[in-house]
């Protein structure tokens, strides 16, 4: 799946996508949120959920690794890379 054609999809999409063809790299927690990001294809996409519940609040994609920067001491890369 494209960059943009993830970004089409409803987030209830998005996030079946994330679950069946995302790799989890690292979670993180910012303010009252925990947020996890994902490699997909050929960008990232960082799921938002508040603190302790499981329903996704919002799913920020994007494909610069610029936006890695809060995560690069966290990534823990699939065995085998």
């Amino acid at each position: 799946m494209t960059f943009a054609d993830f970004k089409a999809l409803h987030q209830r999409h998005q996030t079946e996508h994330l679950a069946r063809h995302g790799h989890r790299l690292a979670e993180r927690q910012e303010d009252s949120f925990d947020l996890t990001l994902f490699a997909v294809a050929d960008f990232y996409a960082e799921t938002w959920r508040s603190r302790g519940e499981d329903a996704v609040l919002f799913i920020h994609v994007f494909q610069k690794p610029a936006g890695l920067g809060e995560y690069l001491a966290r990534v823990q890369l699939p065995r085998g890379l």
